[in-house]
């Protein structure tokens, strides 16, 4: 039986790149049935850019995407590829694209996977073969600027969340103090935001830049001031992130080191250490990643077939964005598209310490830091 297909022009491919967020299924979906509805075809790339080297690209319909909506990680698989950093590789991605007739691309993932889709569609590299590509921000550590939330951060900081009130009662029974290390190797962001939503004592991020005397003195100071409150309940929940310059194992060995110099031999302070590590990235989406997967990728997808390229779809920028870089979608008002270029440029400058998120949020836990211990 003979099969129409659409013009070269009509077909975009997704893929979904670097580590896997909670809510990229919802994105997949969503960007699946929209570009369906449009009249497109649609292909689903299998391991990122490792994938699309490789030419893993299978076609999508309805009916593979239906019930993917709750579940996390990515259907699609993901991996990290460094080949693509050489254009020799990029050109074998795009030769990909257009011996499929592909021409445009949508690229779910964080910093580095926006960076590739930069790369992939630069126009003086690949002249008239650069392909379309619309950037979506997917990244538990919530590492990407211009955008308010990416998919992955609330189911994350939920997982935290969940995870700290179950510490907190072990703690408890025990009067014990815990070191809790959530992922965020650059980004302090799941941290700080657990830390307020669990009612830990302290949050270390490294945004702070605290010595490792000064990471020792800020537990400490911690324990203290909950052993002065309190009288039934004692312990202490300290939430670290994973880049914080003094590795967990050895900041639980010096606090020890300090609390028995201290002393108080009747009353001894115990504390543990537990790493949640990918448990964090794991687990069923939230509704909110749901929605925002979806909200995301239908804006990502109008904007592809309306033509634009070399932008990231955004959920409320954190700050009034000038024109000339963003503009408010017409298909979903809390959503802008942004350009892709000052994305990472931004990104290079949170990620830095250097942009105004940056200093807000350092500013802001500063200003909480003796709060969380009243």
């Amino acid at each position: 039986m003979s099969q129409t297909t659409n013009p070269p022009n009509q077909r975009l491919a997704v893929l979904t790149s670097g580590g896997d967020a909670p809510g990229m299924n919802a994105a997949v979906r969503a960007a699946t049935l929209v570009a369906t509805a449009a009249g497109w075809e649609v292909y689903g790339v299998r391991h990122g850019y490792q994938g699309l080297i490789a030419d893993e690209l299978e076609p999508l319909g309805p009916r593979d995407v239906q019930r993917i909506v709750r579940e996390g990680g990515t259907m699609l698989g993901s991996a990290r590829c460094k080949a693509f950093h050489e254009q020799a590789t990029r050109d074998r991605a795009r030769a990909v694209l257009a011996a499929r007739g592909i021409s445009g691309l949508v690229v779910i993932g964080g910093n580095g996977s926006l960076a590739g889709a930069l790369a992939l569609s630069d126009p003086d590299e690949a002249g008239e073969h650069a392909p379309r590509v619309v950037g979506i921000p997917a990244s538990i550590d919530n590492d990407l600027a211009l955008t308010s939330l990416s998919i992955g951060a609330d189911t994350a900081m939920n997982t935290i969340v969940e995870a700290c009130d179950k510490i907190a009662d072990t703690a408890s029974a025990h009067d014990r103090t815990f070191l809790v290390e959530v992922m965020g190797r650059e980004c302090g962001y799941l941290a700080m935001t657990s830390a307020v939503a669990a009612g830990a004592d302290l949050v270390l991020f490294p945004e702070a830049e605290r010595s490792d005397e000064e990471l020792v003195a800020d537990v400490v100071r911690a324990v203290a001031a909950v052993r002065k409150r309190a009288v039934r309940d004692r312990r202490v929940i300290a939430i670290t992130a994973e880049g914080v310059r003094l590795p967990t194992t050895e900041l639980k060995r010096r606090v020890d080191e300090e609390l028995a110099r201290r002393g108080d031999p009747e009353h001894p302070v115990e504390t543990r250490v537990t790493v949640l590590g990918h448990v964090v990235r794991g687990g069923r989406p939230s509704a909110f990643d749901r929605l925002l997967g979806s909200r995301l990728a239908n804006v990502a997808v109008r904007a592809l077939i309306a033509g634009r390229t070399r932008v990231m779809v955004a959920w409320l920028p954190p700050s009034e964005l000038p024109a000339e870089i963003a503009t408010r979608s017409a298909d979903d008002p809390y959503c802008f598209v942004v350009d892709l270029p000052a994305v990472l440029r931004a990104t290079e400058q949170l990620l830095d310490g250097e942009g105004e998120l940056a200093q807000w949020r350092k500013a802001v836990f500063n200003q909480l830091e003796t709060v969380l211990t009243l």
